[in-house]
């Protein structure tokens, strides 16, 4: 971050006998035990001591001055955090990239309710919500469905929203429709998924024959009980597979309670 070119007789002015007619005076880094001070007019700019005078800083377009050693880069935080702006404006206009209104910030998918965007720099990474949650824009989270407004349902379950689905030319793999919103599920050992009467059936069937190596008990306890998941481009739009691990901070749902 560069800092603004300010004229010094100006900034003594400003720090030394506040501008006429302004009711709260600046407050001066040079002065305080932090040497850096937030702008008493705009969220996304502050003042630090440097060389002994106060230099006014810009963060990084999308985010806002949230104090030293705090926020995500150099004192500076997602606006939507706390109240950093509680009563102040922005100064810098949006700085738009692919998939980012900012440079920096975190921002819901254009087509799913199930993925989201992090954005460092304008440089947009793609995220997913995991265990059948969606991104929740007011929220900035992920969140459970019946929180999210306009997410509830998707076109895979227009038929019924409680049906079940195949999945592409799986034998043992299926969509299970939960109040509109698609869930993968596996039929049990020895069962695969009939097309026509769409549940898990003995087989053969039309497209599926009976397996040739049936699984074992440990095997199934090697896997947890779980096939490996679907790959990406048998996935529907909009439904995403489940990787493993945590959800990335402040990416939690609330509590359903």
């Amino acid at each position: 971050m560069v800092p603004l070119q300010i004229a010094s007789l100006f900034l003594v002015l400003i720090f030394a006998h506040g501008l006429h007619g302004q009711k709260q005076q600046q407050e001066d880094p040079c002065q305080s035990k932090a040497r850096v001070v937030g702008d008493i007019e705009y969220c996304d700019r502050y003042w630090e001591c440097v060389s002994g005078r106060p230099e006014l800083f810009d963060c990084p377009n999308g985010l806002v001055f949230a104090g030293k050693h705090r926020g995500v880069t150099e004192g500076c935080d997602y606006p939507w955090r706390a109240n950093y702006c509680d009563g102040k404006r922005q100064a810098n206009p949006p700085i738009g990239a692919d998939h980012c209104d900012w440079l920096y910030g975190i921002f819901g998918h254009e087509t799913s309710c199930t993925r989201y965007w992090t954005c460092w720099n304008g440089t947009a990474t793609e995220q997913l919500c995991i265990g059948g949650l969606l991104y929740n824009e007011r929220a900035r989270s992920c969140d459970w469905p019946e929180n999210v407004e306009g997410c509830q349902k998707h076109p895979l379950c227009n038929d019924d929203a409680n049906g079940n689905v195949p999945l592409g030319k799986s034998c043992n793999r299926y969509w299970q429709c939960q109040g509109g919103y698609p869930r993968l599920q596996r039929c049990p050992a020895m069962l695969v998924f009939d097309r026509r009467s769409l549940r898990c059936v003995v087989p053969p069937t039309e497209d599926c024959d009976v397996p040739t190596t049936p699984p074992t008990l440990e095997g199934e306890l090697a896997e947890g009980g779980n096939e490996q998941e679907p790959e990406e481009e048998n996935l529907p739009p909009g439904i995403a597979s489940l990787p493993s691990g945590s959800l990335p901070l402040p990416l939690r749902p609330r509590n359903r309670n």
